[in-house]
């Protein structure tokens, strides 16, 4: 299990962000899943293939990172996939994972899901897991550092350097370079069009969810609305209203009324309740 540092910031889980599930009507889940876990020899190879993938943050070629729930692989009726979420009890057992591993799955896994709940970084000197409680402060103090070298010891939430100039500062500190990456990608991708929603063209291709922050992509099919894989709200991917908001002037399927909102210029901070 990864140690978790008491001081604690928001922190930008590393890495590229999971496409969203667009928001459409969720399909009827087919067998119980139990009977797949009790099924035939390929069940096993293909939940170890599942769990490699989620593992690995790969998904048909695509980029899926941050995945740590694991979905039973199976087809129940007809082409529907099972989709039980299954504990990782029961994928350890039936993908017959090794020793290393399962110290590699669970590492990871318990790192992931605490970035759910509290963001963290890693201290560019102890390598351990800082969370820090001034979000709008990119001076972040390593409580393991300062007690290990008897003086206080403080590195850039956002470049993962030693803390240089004055703080607290929320834009970035005095080193060459720093600056917010995030923000960068969001106002130089390139723009997509989203061929099943009339009108809908030259859009940002990432956007930053409104509720959390968290960079994501449409995968340009079926309707605008998407849910964010972080914070699970959805919202609209063209205006960024929230999509209880924007259906209430405009259809899915439809350019919004007040048209593609413009390249975010801030990103949100989620206020977790």
């Amino acid at each position: 299990m990864p140690k978790i540092n008491p001081e604690t910031v928001r922190a930008t889980r590393p890495g590229w962000s999971p496409t969203p599930r667009p928001c459409a009507p969720p399909a009827r889940r087919a067998a119980a899943c139990p009977r797949h876990l009790l099924g035939a020899e390929a069940g096993g190879v293909r939940l170890r293939a599942a769990a490699a993938a989620a593992h690995t943050g790969t998904r048909g070629g695509r980029e899926w990172l941050g995945i740590y729930k694991f979905r039973c692989p199976a087809v129940g009726e007809g082409t529907k996939p099972c989709n039980k979420q299954w504990s990782y009890k029961e994928v350890r057992r039936v993908a017959v994972l090794s020793v290393s591993e399962m110290r590699h799955f669970e590492e990871t896994m318990a790192r992931l899901a605490a970035a759910d709940f509290c963001d963290i970084q890693l201290c560019p000197q102890c390598n351990t897991n800082v969370v820090r409680k001034d979000l709008s402060n990119l001076c972040v103090q390593c409580t393991i550092c300062t007690a290990d070298k008897k003086t206080t010891y403080q590195f850039c939430w956002q470049c993962r350097r030693k803390w240089n100039g004055w703080d607290p500062r929320s834009d970035r500190c005095n080193n060459d370079g720093c600056a917010n990456k995030d923000l960068q990608l969001l106002q130089t991708c390139p723009t997509i069009s989203l061929p099943d929603v009339e009108g809908a063209t030259s859009c940002p291709s990432v956007r930053a969810c409104p509720t959390c922050g968290m960079r994501v992509q449409h995968n340009q099919q079926h309707c605008k609305n998407i849910h964010c894989p972080r914070c699970q709200v959805p919202f609209c991917f063209l205006c960024l209203k929230l999509k209880s908001e924007c259906n209430q002037t405009s259809s899915p399927y439809k350019i919004c009324v007040g048209g593609v909102a413009p390249r975010q210029t801030s990103i949100p901070v989620w206020h977790r309740k």
